[in-house]
């Protein structure tokens, strides 16, 4: 869950490490340039819009426009790519955090993915809808620490926030209840710093601070193709690139 808690009914975790779940990040000079691809398995993607390690990725669309399909087709790519390596820092490490979904959503995804074994070289941090609002908006900063464990030692990993408008909408509702004064939307007025602090926390580090990658595909939920509104106005200048779905094309 949320807290770091595992919640798949198979006991308590052997390993304990404890980490920060908000921390700064790295800077510029801990950086290089993102150099590596990181490949989806989708030729429209990796051909059109291909991606690299360590960069942040928006995908944005209406809801059942597939947003989430290709997330977890790039997470079942990544299982031929990681039997190929040879080496530790080869692989391809996935979370996914699940903010605000049905049990039943995170339940079918579950299954797709240990069907496929992919379950080997993934984590899932789930904050469903049925959990109270502090908890869907801790979940992506859990589920980037578990990301920096990986980029800190010199490994690679991906990380995908599902969706980060619930969020928002959780962090509003948040800050409602603590009478902060309202803006656009009624969000509060550090709405924008909220997903800054997280996504900038995607990165590829130096050969001197130990060559791991953090890669981000947030996904964020338009209303009717709207991506005018504010928290998709929001996302896509702090993201490096965007991938655009419609209703139409799919």
């Amino acid at each position: 869950d949320a807290l770091g808690v595992p919640i798949d009914g198979r006991g308590s975790l052997s390993d304990h490490e404890r980490r920060r779940v908000e921390v700064k990040a790295p800077g510029i000079i801990e950086r290089r340039s993102v150099h590596e691809p990181m490949q989806t398995g989708l030729k429209a993607v990796d051909s059109l819009v291909p991606i690299g390690r360590g960069q942040r990725e928006l995908i944005i669309g209406d809801r059942q426009t597939g947003k989430t399909a290709i997330a977890v087709d790039t997470i079942l790519n990544q299982k031929e790519l990681n039997a190929m390596a040879k080496e530790e820092n080869a692989k391809l490490y996935c979370v996914y955090v699940a903010i605000g979904q049905k049990r039943s959503t995170v339940a079918q995804l579950v299954q797709i993915l240990s069907s496929a074994n992919a379950l080997e070289y993934s984590i899932l941090v789930a904050a469903t809808a049925s959990d109270p609002a502090p908890l869907q908006f801790f979940a992506p900063y859990s589920g980037c620490a578990l990301g920096e464990y990986f980029r800190d030692n010199g490994m690679h990993a991906l990380i995908i926030y599902d969706d980060l408008s619930k969020q928002a909408v959780a962090y509003r509702q948040m800050s409602l209840l603590l009478r902060r004064p309202p803006g656009r939307e009624a969000f509060p007025g550090d709405v924008f710093y909220l997903h800054s602090r997280l996504l900038e926390r995607a990165a590829k580090r130096s050969e001197e601070t130990g060559a791991g990658s953090l890669t981000a595909l947030p996904v964020i939920e338009t209303q009717a193709g709207d991506v005018s509104a504010y928290i998709p106005t929001n996302v896509i200048p702090i993201t490096d690139g965007q991938i655009c779905l419609e209703t139409e094309l799919f």
